[in-house]
């Protein structure tokens, strides 16, 4: 799993990798903007809409006034949430059980996230084809490649804040083209210390995190 999720890290810094990739990081912009969503309807915003784009930039839109702590907290969710999220799925392939209520647990929840507010059609293409990749290994797969998928899935939600390694150490990032605030630039802006800071915490962080879920799950 730890070769697997380097290979992956450095497929996302070229071109040739981030095309070969491409579903793979139409799902880590899944994770990303879905957990930025959620963390701000946790807070009482109002999760409005999940827009993915086909070169595997997306937002997740949200109305309400959150404050300059909610906002560096949706901002942090952002890059945490993934990681968190691939941590248990790692995890959970230690057990035959949990394999399958996560992999069935995920593709309801891209079902659900597609129908409730991704508006792109590319999130409307893959996003279904996740959902049915995940329920088939689920519901069919023999526990070897039940175990092979929730680990695959697992590392790319883990790496995923990876995809690109510039936007962590970066104070702005282009989205469709458009030039907007990165996840730690909106953290500096909200509270106080430099993007570069955060994002080195945050790296910090992840791979604390994801060590940690290899280790658990490396465990007999």
């Amino acid at each position: 799993m730890i070769a697997f999720a380097v290979l992956t890290i450095i497929a996302w810094q070229t071109a040739v990798g981030t095309l070969a990739l491409m579903p793979f990081t139409l799902l880590s912009t899944w994770w990303h903007e879905m957990a930025h969503g959620l963390m701000a309807a946790a807070l009482g915003a109002e999760f409005e809409r999940l827009v993915i784009f086909a070169n595997g930039s997306g937002f997740a839109e949200s109305s309400g006034d959150l404050g300059r702590i909610g906002q560096a907290i949706v901002a942090a969710s952002g890059l945490l949430g993934p990681t968190i999220a691939g941590c248990v799925l790692i995890i959970a392939s230690r057990s035959p059980r949990a394999t399958k209520v996560m992999l069935f647990g995920l593709a309801i929840a891209l079902i659900a996230s597609t129908l409730i507010w991704v508006r792109s059609i590319a999130g409307w293409i893959v996003l279904p084809l996740f959902a049915a990749g995940a329920f088939l290994i689920a519901s069919r797969a023999t526990r070897k490649w039940q175990r092979i998928a929730i680990e695959l899935l697992g590392v790319q939600g883990a790496v995923s804040v990876y995809q690109d390694i510039d936007y962590l150490f970066s104070p702005g990032a282009a989205v469709d083209g458009q030039v907007a605030l990165s996840d730690t630039g909106r953290i500096a802006e909200a509270l106080f210390l430099p993007y570069w800071f955060w994002g080195g915490a945050i790296t910090i962080a992840i791979a604390a995190m994801v060590w940690k879920s290899l280790q658990i799950a490396g465990r007999t």
